[in-house]
């Protein structure tokens, strides 16, 4: 955990130290940041597959065990979210601050479960298991939230800029 922290340290004061205004460590950010998505892409990629690698028997002898992680996640996801994006709209919060925070308020952080569960127990542990079953729970989830709050944005006032 501390590894990539230290590296985004060091890689943005390495830019920030070559641009001598602003603009410029923006635009050098910028194009750092472009060059590098392909990477984080493809390495969220084959992290994914690795974790289906060791978890895909699991999931396919064990259906009702991913059934129960599963539902509880799924109540807690749409609970959540209803209790958030509700309140925001009884507040007469605008759309544009209502619906992320919702959505961050439902979202489990699975990427950083991942990495702890494989640190701590290994990628044939429960824990990993539970993670893998997670993001397959999560993804679709956020999905229909994300629908689901583009066609209720009337229900919120317009934005106040």
């Amino acid at each position: 955990m501390v590894i990539p922290l230290v590296a985004g340290v060091v890689t943005r004061l390495n830019l920030s130290a070559r641009a001598e205004t602003a603009v410029e460590r923006e635009r050098a950010v910028a194009r750092f940041n472009a060059r590098v998505k392909p990477l984080s892409v493809l390495g969220l990629l084959a992290t994914v597959v690795l974790l289906f690698g060791f978890q895909g028997q699991i999931i396919l002898d064990q259906p009702l065990l991913i059934f129960l992680i599963a539902v509880p996640l799924l109540i807690q996801s749409y609970g959540i979210f209803a209790i958030a994006y509700g309140a925001a709209r009884l507040w007469r919060v605008p759309f544009r601050i209502a619906a992320p925070c919702a959505l961050i308020g439902t979202s489990n952080f699975f990427e950083l479960a991942v990495a702890v569960a494989i640190g701590l127990f290994g990628l044939n542990s429960g824990a990993a298991l539970v993670t893998v079953v997670g993001v397959l729970v999560e993804v679709p989830v956020m999905l229909t939230l994300v629908a689901f709050s583009n066609r209720t944005q009337h229900w919120f006032p317009e934005s106040r800029t």
